[in-house]
C-alpha cells in the first residue's frame, strides 16, 4: 500500500476544497456575517495547513501511482476527510449545536442524501447556506472524478479512481482516456448547470436563490434555502425547470456525451433511459388519476404539474418538495416510496438502487423460473441491446444482498433510539438511499435532531456507504484488503 501517494492525493483534494470555500467566506464578507467569516478563515487556515504540511512531506515523491487498493481507501478517506473539514463553518459559527451534527449534516451535502438536522434553514447566515448548498453540487459528480480530469498536473498515475467513486455497476468510458471522460462528465455537468441558473434568473429568483436551488437539483440532492423547499418559491415556473433539470441529473450523463457528437439513435436506444421514462410516465399518470378522482387539486393542469414535480423529485432522490404528498392518498404515497427506493439511472447524480440493477435483479428472477421448465434453455440477461454477463448480474445480485443486510441491520441499530419503527426503518433508508425526503410524515419539515449523537454518526456512514454503493467501503473492512 502506497500511503505517501494516498496522503499526498487527498491533501491536494483538501487545498482545493480551501480554495472553493473562499467563495462562501466572500459571500460573508460581503454580507457582514462577522461571525461566519472567522469561521470560513478558520477552517481555510486549518485546511491548508494540514493540506501544504502534508505535500510538503511527501515532496520526495514525484508521481503517484493510486492502484485499485489505493483507490478505495483514497475515495473512503477523501469524502471522511473533506466532510471533517466542512463541517467547521457550522460548527465554528454556531449555526448546528454539536459537531456530530454538522458532520452529518455535511456527510449528507457531499453525499447528496438532503437529510437535515435543521429546523429553521432560513435563520442561518447566507455564506452558510451558500456552503451548504455548494456540497451537494460537488458531491453530484464527485470531488475525486474531478481530479482524474486534471490528473498529470498533480503526478498522479491510475485509473481506478472513478471507479472506486462513480455510482450504477457500469463504468463506462467514452472517450480514449479515463481523464477525458472525467473531464467531459465535468463539463456537460458544469454546462448543465449554468443553463438551469440562468432559467431560474429568468423566473424571476435572485443569484443566491438561482445557485442554490440548481446546487439541490444539478446534485440530486436537495438542500434548498427555505423551510419550505421549492414550495416557498410559489411559482409553476421554478416548479417547471426544476422538474426538467431534476429528470436530466437523473440521465446517465454518458448519454449527454452521445447526443452532444449528434450520436442521438445511440442515446435513445439506451435500455434504462426508457425505462427510466417509461417509470415516470407511468407513475406520474397513476398518481394524477388517484389525485383527479379524489379532487385534490382544483385542476387537471395543477394535479399533472404536482404528479410530476413529486415522481421525478424522488425516482431521482433529489427529495425537493412543491407541496406536501403526506396529506395525499396513501396509493399515491406508495407510488412515490416505489420509485424512489427504484432511483435514477447508473452514471447519474441520482442515488436510490438504480434501474439498471432492478431491470437485471428482475430479468435473473425470470430466468430462474424459465430453467424450472426449461433446463438447457438460454435466456441472457438483457436491458435494450445490452447484454450483462454472468459477473456483471453477480455484482449486481451481490450488491441487492449488501443492501437490505445493511438496510435491516442499520434500523435494528437506529432503533436502539426508541423511535418507532417507521421512523427508525424510513431514516435508514433514506441515509442509505441518498433521499432526504420520506413517506409517512418524514417530509421537507422533518428534522434527524430528534436522533442522539451517537445515531447520527451512524447515518453519516450509512450516507457515505450509499453514495459510494458499498464496495469500496466493505472491502476496507476485509482482512484480504490489507495482505501485502
Amino acid at each position: 500500500m502506497d500511503y505517501r501517494s494516498i496522503f499526498r492525493f487527498i491533501a491536494f483534494i483538501m487545498l482545493f476544497i480551501a480554495v472553493v470555500m473562499t467563495i462562501p467566506l466572500m459571500i460573508a464578507y460581503t454580507h457582514s456575517e462577522t461571525t461566519s467569516f472567522k469561521a470560513f478563515m478558520q477552517t481555510i487556515a486549518a485546511m491548508s495547513v494540514f493540506s501544504l504540511s502534508v505535500i510538503a512531506a511527501t515532496n520526495r515523491r514525484k508521481e503517484m501511482n493510486i492502484g485499485p487498493k489505493e483507490a478505495m481507501l483514497v475515495v473512503s478517506l477523501t469524502w471522511i476527510v473533506m466532510t471533517a473539514f466542512g463541517a467547521l463553518p457550522l460548527y465554528l459559527s454556531g449555526s448546528v449545536h454539536s459537531y456530530s451534527a454538522c458532520f452529518f449534516e455535511i456527510m449528507s451535502g457531499f453525499t447528496t442524501a438532503g437529510s437535515t438536522v435543521l429546523t429553521d434553514i432560513e435563520t442561518l447566515d447566507m455564506s452558510i447556506l451558500f456552503w451548504r448548498g455548494m456540497t451537494n453540487w460537488l458531491g453530484g459528480m464527485g470531488v475525486v472524478i474531478l481530479f482524474v480530469a486534471v490528473l498529470p498536473i498533480f503526478g498522479v498515475r491510475g485509473n481506478a479512481l472513478v471507479g472506486a467513486e462513480a455510482v450504477g455497476p457500469s463504468k463506462s468510458k467514452f472517450t480514449p482516456t479515463i481523464r477525458g471522460t472525467a473531464m467531459a462528465l465535468w463539463m456537460i455537468y458544469i454546462g448543465l448547470s449554468i443553463v438551469q441558473t440562468i432559467l431560474l434568473l429568468l423566473c424571476g429568483l435572485d443569484l443566491f436563490n438561482a445557485l442554490s436551488v440548481m446546487f439541490g437539483t444539478m446534485g440530486a440532492a436537495g438542500f434548498a434555502p427555505l423551510n419550505d423547499s421549492i414550495a416557498g418559491y410559489n411559482s409553476t415556473s421554478v416548479e417547471w425547470v426544476c422538474i426538467v433539470f431534476m429528470l436530466l441529473a437523473g440521465v446517465n450523463f454518458s448519454l449527454f456525451f452521445f447526443v452532444l457528437r449528434g450520436q442521438l439513435r445511440k442515446a435513445a436506444g439506451n435500455g434504462e433511459l426508457r425505462l427510466y421514462l417509461t417509470l415516470i410516465l407511468v407513475a406520474t399518470l397513476l398518481v394524477s388519476v388517484q389525485l383527479i378522482s379524489k379532487g385534490v387539486y382544483s385542476s387537471i393542469p395543477d394535479t399533472l404539474r404536482e404528479s410530476l414535480f413529486h415522481v421525478v423529485s424522488m425516482i431521482t432522490t433529489t427529495g425537493f418538495v412543491a407541496d406536501d404528498f403526506n396529506l395525499w392518498p396513501m396509493f399515491s404515497q406508495m407510488i412515490l416510496f416505489s420509485v424512489c427506493f427504484v432511483g435514477a439511472c447508473s452514471g447519474s447524480a441520482g442515488g436510490g438502487m438504480k434501474v439498471v440493477r432492478i431491470a437485471v435483479m428482475l430479468r435473473l428472477a425470470y430466468n430462474s423460473m424459465l430453467k424450472r421448465f426449461h433446463p438447457n434453455a438460454v435466456s441472457p440477461v438483457m436491458l435494450g441491446t445490452d447484454q450483462f454477463d454472468d459477473k456483471s448480474a453477480l455484482s449486481i445480485a451481490g450488491y441487492a444482498g449488501c443492501y437490505f443486510a445493511t438496510l435491516f441491520i442499520g434500523s435494528v441499530v437506529i432503533a436502539m433510539t426508541d423511535q418507532d419503527f417507521m421512523t427508525c426503518f424510513m431514516s435508514v433508508f433514506l441515509c442509505l438511499g441518498n433521499l432526504g425526503t420520506g413517506i409517512g410524515g418524514m417530509g421537507s419539515s422533518f428534522s434527524f435532531n430528534i436522533f442522539p449523537s451517537w445515531a447520527l454518526w451512524v447515518f453519516s456512514f450509512l450516507m457515505l456507504l450509499g453514495r459510494l454503493e458499498f464496495y469500496t467501503v466493505f472491502t476496507l473492512f476485509t482482512r484480504s484488503f490489507w495482505k501485502r
